[in-house]
Parts: C-alpha cells; sequence; structure tokens
C-alpha cells in the first residue's frame, strides 16, 4: 500500500511587513513539527520520501519531519500556497471573508494572483506527478491550508471552505493512495 500523508506546514511568525509566502516557523512553529513527526511515529506512520513547497513555513516544518524519519526532503514549487503574493495582510475577519469567496466562486479571480480552480489544478498535478514517479511509497507532503482544501475535499466529502476552517497548524491526513481511501484526519496536535 502507497500512503500519502498531506501535511499543512505548522505555525509560522506572522511578521506584517513581509507577504505570507515569505514566513518561516515560529518557535512554537518547530515544536509543533516535531511533536507532529512524533505522532506520525506513533501511529506506526510510515514516511519514504518527504516533499515541500519552497515557502520557508512549509520546507522547514518538511525538513523537521524528514530529519525525524530520518529520510530524504525535495522541495517542489508545485506545492505552493495559492498565489496571494499581491494580497497585503488582512484583519482575520476580512482574510476569512475572502478566501470564503475564494471557494465559492472557484472560476473567478477572487483573492490573490490564481483562481481556486487552477491552484486545485496546479496541486493535483503536483501530486500526482509525485506519487506517480514514487509508485509504492510512503510519501509525505508538506504545503498549505488552502491548496490542502481545495484538493482533499471531494476524498472527504467535505465542502473546501469549512475544510480549510477546521485545518489548525499543523494538521494532515493519510490517504491510502492505491484506493483514494482516507485513512486518518488530525485536524490539529
Amino acid at each position: 500500500m502507497a500512503t500519502l500523508i498531506l501535511i499543512k506546514h505548522a505555525t509560522p511568525v506572522k511578521d506584517p511587513a513581509r507577504p505570507s509566502h515569505e514566513w518561516e516557523l515560529s518557535d512554537i512553529g518547530r515544536e509543533q513539527a516535531i511533536r507532529l513527526a512524533k505522532d506520525l511515529q506513533a501511529q506506526d506512520v510510515a514516511i519514504d520520501l518527504v516533499f515541500t513547497s519552497e515557502e520557508p513555513k512549509a520546507a522547514e516544518t518538511g525538513q523537521i519531519i524528514a530529519a525525524e524519519f530520518d529520510r530524504p526532503m525535495h522541495v517542489v514549487t508545485e506545492l505552493a500556497e495559492h498565489d496571494r503574493s499581491n494580497v497585503p495582510v488582512m484583519q482575520t475577519r476580512e482574510f476569512i471573508s475572502s478566501v470564503a469567496q475564494f471557494f465559492k466562486e472557484p472560476n473567478r479571480l477572487a483573492l490573490g494572483r490564481e483562481t481556486a480552480r487552477d491552484a486545485k489544478a496546479r496541486i493535483t498535478r503536483a501530486i500526482d506527478h509525485i506519487m506517480s514517479e514514487n509508485v509504492g511509497k510512503h510519501v509525505a507532503i508538506v504545503s498549505h491550508g488552502t491548496v490542502i482544501a481545495l484538493f482533499a475535499a471531494e476524498l472527504l466529502e467535505e465542502d473546501p471552505f469549512q475544510l480549510w476552517r477546521q485545518m489548525g497548524l499543523p494538521s494532515y491526513l493519510a490517504i491510502d493512495w492505491t484506493t483514494r481511501e482516507v485513512i486518518r484526519v488530525v485536524d490539529r496536535l
């Protein structure tokens, strides 16, 4: 059985002077990433390879997990969060409202430089490619909440916005890649 473990990165340092795609993990985030790796190990989750987005908060989370499992880590640009590089840091309520529109109108450019449809297509292609290149392997992918919700909503038969809302920092879901069945969902540690 091949397993896909989709991991939402740990808590970053929120720096309003920098765009969110440049944020790094906080000290709490580093501790969370270690706890997440320990939780995966306690659940006997096997990991052969770790892939991450190039964003520092995801790459750092992936580095910690890869080190805890003594596995190689690879950075894949297409695993990035939906492109919000032109969006300033917003108040929480305004941001949540904008993300709701993003999910509600997937074909419209509602937030950032990428539609939900395009972000879902990108992350799906990236995951499909990684899994087809690593047949039979247990793969951990560290990415971001919006794109994970877009990818996983159908598998979980959930609304992507509600899925996005319930995913904490960090969180993960394990999928039997052969059957596409969800094995485990951990909304937060």
